[in-house]
């Protein structure tokens, strides 16, 4: 039987008290993290499904994959613009309940907006690749990742220009 050692309490201290930001405070963290717009994560999803498409098509010779991988990541893309409308339509960010409510909502219509189209793939796209299909939309779907990525670089460096 193994017998596991206590872990001896520590009294680090009372905790600390939660101190609200200053106006200058928040204002310095917002310009030290801008947020990424959405639009500019769809525009980017729309040139790498292209270049995905394009890409798949070159590579296998055959038309049908380009269109396939084409479709994944329209199956990625337009969901993502009907989020993004959304989370910035006037109703957004009324006050934080909307807000929180909102982006539920809209990432439920984007959930059902794919599978929607993911059901509907075999009867759009004539002698579909479903490897190809779920290329194009993992490969677009994982710009996300690309632009937050991108944008703490941008950060980073304009930090070290000034």
């Amino acid at each position: 039987m193994k017998t596991i050692a206590p872990v001896p309490e520590t009294d680090a201290g009372e905790p600390e008290e939660f101190k609200p930001l200053t106006a200058e405070q928040a204002r310095q963290l917002r310009e030290q993290n801008p947020p990424v717009s959405p639009w500019r994560v769809v525009a980017v999803q729309v040139v790498v499904g292209l270049g995905v498409a394009l890409a798949t098509w070159a590579i296998t010779g055959r038309q049908n994959t380009g269109w396939s991988a084409g479709y994944g990541a329209l199956a990625t893309v337009v969901p993502a613009a009907v989020f993004a409308r959304g989370l910035t339509g006037r109703f957004a960010s009324l006050n934080p309940a909307t807000a929180v409510f909102g982006f539920f909502l809209w990432e439920m219509v984007k959930l059902a907006l794919t599978v929607a189209m993911l059901i509907a793939a075999p009867r759009l796209v004539p002698a579909l690749s479903w490897p190809a299909m779920l290329v194009g939309l993992v490969v677009t779907m994982k710009v996300y990742w690309l632009a937050l990525m991108f944008a703490a670089r941008v950060r980073k460096t304009e930090k070290r220009a000034n």
